[in-house]
C-alpha cells in the first residue's frame, strides 16, 4: 500500500483532466488567450522548433555516420570479394564470389604477423613510456610553482604546432652521431624521445594531464603530505589512481599516432618494417610478389589494397571497441570538452 501511495504520478496526457474538469489542451487554449502577441509567437516558435529539431538532428547524425562508416563498409566489401568482381558492373556492395584468398595473399605480401610483432614492440613500448613521461610533466605544470613555468608551458604548446618534419633532420643527425654510437635502426631512437616527453604529439598529452590534475582537489595532496608522503610518493599513491581514465585516454591517443606513423619510422629505420610502412609500400610489394613487376592499374589492385587497409586498422579498431567507454569518460574528465 505504501509503495502505491509513494509512487509518483505520471504527467497528464493532452486529453487528460488537469483540474476543474478541464483537459490539458483546453487549459493551454485558455492560457494562450491571456498572452500577448509576442508571447504567442514565442510559444509557436518553440513548438515548431520542438518538431523540426529532432528531424534536423537525425539527418546531421545520419550524414556523419555515412561519411565515417562508408569507407569501412567499402573496405569490408572489397577485401572479401574476388578480383573479377571489381570488373562486374552488377556487383555493388555484396560480392558475387566471397573468398579469403585476397586476404591471405595480402597477409603474405605484408609478412603480417612478423610486421605486427615489430609494430607492437615499437609502438606499444613507446606509448607506455610516453604516457609515463607526459604524466610527470603534466603533474609538475599543474601543481608546482617555479620560475619560468609559463614560458616552459608555452614551449610545450608550441610542440603541438611544430610539425615533425621541421625537426627530422636535426634529430637524424643527433641519433646518427650520438656520441660514439649510431642509433639509426635502433629502437632507442624511438624510445628516447618518448622517455624525454618529446615523442609524437607529446605537447597535447602533457596538456591533457595538466588540465586533469588541475581539476583534482588540493586536499588530496594536503592529506598525503600530512601522512608523510613526499611529492613523488603523492603522485604515485594518490594522483595516479585518480587519473586512470586520463591515462587510458592518453595511451589510446599515443598508440594510434605511433601506429599510423610512417614518416618518423621511415626516417630512422631502413630495416625494421611496421604496419604503416608496409601499407605505404603495398602497391610496390603487390607488383613484385603477385604481378611479376607488371604495370597493373590501381583498379585491378584495389581489392588487395583494401584488404591491407583492413588489416592495418583491425587491431586498433578491436582495442577501441573494448575501451571506448573508458576513453569517452577520460575525454570528458580531462577538460578538453565542456
Amino acid at each position: 500500500m505504501e509503495k502505491v501511495l509513494n509512487k509518483p504520478l505520471a504527467s497528464p496526457k493532452p486529453d487528460e483532466e488537469v483540474g476543474n474538469g478541464m483537459s490539458k489542451r483546453e487549459a493551454q487554449k485558455i492560457r494562450m488567450q491571456s498572452m500577448n502577441k509576442s508571447e504567442i509567437a514565442y510559444m509557436r516558435r518553440a513548438k515548431l522548433f520542438a518538431v523540426v529539431w529532432p528531424i534536423f538532428r537525425f539527418f546531421i547524425l545520419f550524414g556523419l555516420c555515412f561519411v565515417i562508416v562508408y569507407p569501412l563498409i567499402y573496405m569490408l566489401s572489397c577485401a572479401f570479394r574476388a578480383p573479377e568482381d571489381m570488373s562486374d558492373p552488377t556487383v555493388m556492395w555484396i560480392p558475387r564470389n566471397l573468398t579469403l584468398s585476397v586476404m591471405k595473399d595480402t597477409m603474405e605480401v605484408m609478412n603480417f604477423w612478423s610486421t605486427l610483432g615489430t609494430t607492437i614492440f615499437l609502438n606499444v613500448g613507446c606509448s607506455l613510456i610516453q604516457v609515463a613521461s607526459c604524466a610527470v610533466a603534466g603533474y609538475g605544470f599543474a601543481r608546482f610553482k617555479f620560475k619560468g613555468r609559463g614560458l616552459l608551458f608555452g614551449i610545450v604548446i608550441l610542440m603541438i604546432l611544430v610539425p615533425t618534419q621541421v625537426i627530422s633532420i636535426p634529430q637524424y643527425m643527433l641519433f646518427r652521431y650520438f656520441g660514439p654510437f649510431n642509433l639509426i635502426n635502433n629502437p632507442l631512437c624511438m624510445y628516447l624521445p618518448a622517455a624525454m616527453g618529446c615523442g609524437l604529439k607529446s605537447g597535447l598529452m602533457i596538456f591533457i594531464f595538466r588540465q586533469f590534475f588541475k581539476g583534482l582537489p588540493k586536499e588530496l595532496e594536503d592529506a598525503a603530505y600530512l601522512d608523510g608522503c613526499g611529492p613523488f610518493k603523492t603522485f604515485i599513491k594518490v594522483m595516479v589512481p585518480n587519473a586512470k581514465s586520463s591515462f587510458l585516454t592518453v595511451f589510446l591517443f599515443s598508440i594510434v599516432w605511433y601506429w599510423n606513423d610512417f614518416y618518423v619510422s621511415s626516417t630512422f629505420f631502413t630495416k625494421n618494417q611496421t604496419i604503416a610502412l608496409m601499407l605505404k609500400n603495398l602497391s610496390t610489394l603487390l607488383s613484385q610478389a603477385l604481378f611479376n613487376n607488371a604495370d597493373v592499374s590501381p583498379r585491378e589492385q584495389i581489392v588487395w589494397m583494401e584488404a591491407g587497409c583492413l588489416l592495418a586498422i583491425a587491431p586498433i579498431l578491436i582495442m577501441y571497441i573494448f575501451l571506448q567507454k573508458h576513453f569517452t569518460e577520460g575525454i570528458e574528465r580531462s577538460g578538453l570538452v565542456g
